[in-house]
Formats: C-alpha cells, sequence, structure tokens
C-alpha cells in the first residue's frame, strides 16, 4: 500500500486493482497498478488474473492426469471417487442437453466446470493473505481471484463463441448459417429486421456469458473486502457464513457457465 494507514477507498481500490504490464504513454515499459495500470490501454496485461488462472489450470490437468493413470478397478480412493463424481456429472448433463455426436463437448464442459470452479474458489482465501505475502516480496498490486476480471470472463466467453461460429458454418455452411439469421423469426419479408434481431441475440450470448460470472465474483470479492475492514470480532460473525454461503455461489457460477456453453453449441449444431 501507498501509505501504512489507507483510508476506505485507498484500501478498497487497492484490493480491486491488478498488477498490469503493459506502455504507460509518459513512463513507458513496466508494471504498475489502478490508475496508472488504466492508462496503459488495451495491449496491457494483468499479470496476476494470468498467473493464477495458468495455475489453476494447471492444477485441473495434474490432478485429472494423476488420477487417471492410477484409477483402480476394485474399491476407488478418495480422489478417485471425487473425480468420478464430477465427471459423471458433467457427462449426464452433457448428454441431457447435447443430442449430437461431437467429442470436443464433454471435455470442454469439464475444462469450464472444474476450471472455473477453481478459480473462483481462490476467493475463499481471506483478502489480506496473498496481498500481504506479496506486499512482502515488493510487489505492490497482487488481485488473486481470475474470474472477479472481466478480461478473463470475456476472455472464456468469447472463445465459446468463437466456436459457436465455427461450428453453426460447419454444421449447417455459409449459407445455411447466414439464412438461419435472416429469415427467422419473420420470415423472409422483413429481412433486415431478422438480421438485425438475430445479430443482437448472437452477441448476446458471449457478454451475458461473461457479465454474469464477472459481475457474480466481483460483488462478492466487494463484500469480502467491505467485511476486512470491519473490527476483528465483527469479522469473523459476518466473514464466515458470507464464505459458506459463498461455496454455493461459487459452484452454482461453475455449473451455470458450462451448462450454457453447452447449450449454446447444442443450438449451433441444430438446423431448424
Amino acid at each position: 500500500m501507498a501509505s501504512e494507514n489507507p483510508t476506505s477507498s485507498e484500501y478498497i481500490s487497492h484490493h480491486l486493482s491488478n498488477l498490469t504490464f503493459g506502455n504507460h504513454p509518459v513512463e513507458g515499459w513496466g508494471f504498475a497498478g489502478g490508475q496508472k495500470a488504466a492508462e496503459m490501454g488495451f495491449w496491457a496485461i494483468h499479470v496476476d488474473t494470468m498467473f493464477f488462472s495458468i495455475v489453476t489450470g494447471v492444477f485441473f490437468i495434474w490432478l485429472f492426469k494423476k488420477v487417471a493413470s492410477s484409477a483402480v478397478s476394485g474399491v476407488p480412493g478418495n480422489l478417485q471417487n471425487f473425480v468420478e463424481v464430477v465427471v459423471e456429472f458433467v457427462d449426464d448433463n452433457v448428454q441431457s442437453i447435447f443430442h449430437h455426436k461431437n467429442p470436443v463437448i464433454a471435455p470442454l464442459a469439464l475444462t469450464v466446470f472444474v476450471w472455473i470452479f477453481l478459480m473462483n474458489l481462490l476467493k475463499l482465501i481471506p483478502v489480506d493473505f496473498i496481498p500481504y505475502i506479496a506486499s512482502e516480496m515488493g510487489i505492490s498490486y497482487w488481485k488473486i481471484v481470475p474470474t472477479a476480471d472481466i478480461n478473463a470472463t470475456l476472455g472464456m466467453s468469447f472463445s465459446v463463441f468463437a466456436l459457436i461460429i465455427y461450428y453453426s458454418i460447419k454444421m449447417k455452411g455459409v449459407s445455411g448459417f447466414m439464412a438461419e439469421l435472416s429469415f427467422q423469426p419473420l420470415g423472409k419479408y422483413l429481412l433486415p429486421f431478422n438480421l438485425f434481431l438475430e445479430i443482437v441475440g448472437l452477441l448476446a450470448k458471449p457478454v451475458s456469458l461473461g457479465l454474469r460470472l464477472f459481475g457474480n465474483m466481483y460483488a462478492g470479492e466487494i463484500i469480502f473486502i467491505l467485511i476486512a475492514m470491519l473490527p476483528f470480532w465483527i469479522q469473523w460473525v459476518l466473514s464466515v457464513p458470507w464464505a459458506i454461503f459463498h461455496i454455493l455461489v461459487i459452484v452454482l457460477q461453475a455449473f451455470i457457465f458450462m451448462v450454457l456453453t453447452v447449450v449454446y453449441l447444442a443450438m449451433a449444431h441444430e438446423d431448424h
């Protein structure tokens, strides 16, 4: 922190600022946070978001690969039981929504669900713990929840959007995809109006997908920060119930993102 005794607004602003690497218009290339980071522009990288996204992704791959390589057909251990429950849960949801043959969808759904869950789970770490360690290492800003960064959530949602466009064209062809956008819901004689409605609806999918996850995680982050500003004894009274409630939010938001991803890709495969 810039001062030993920050004001409430400084404390909140600090905890909501990412460690950013980019080109500052005055100082050149380097690391910054807060307003200086905003001035770096579009190509600046949120280092903390990238770091924790990669760490959780690598942990997910390592954990599931470890379980898969040591799986037994007899009585499984607790870890194998847990992974099998997660895989079966995702597989059941995919089979109930997606009725086409595509070997990519189920692994994609599993990756989306577990990866987002792990990133959301970082929110349960006390808000001052990791930033304090980072400050002791000389890092002024260190925000640990990637899904509380709109760049991460929109990055994932626009990746899903790219798959929607790809499979829409692959399954229906360019002409079929354009006809789907142009001739519904009001018929070919109102083509401009149809096109406007369908394009707006198409673009709304990734935007709503990313903003929904970001909004819930960002709001939860603010509540934890506000609780951390209260006297210590009040923090325990409020933070424990809120953390327990937030466990449900963490799982629910990962589930919603996964289900909508599968639904949108199922729609991309359907010709109507």
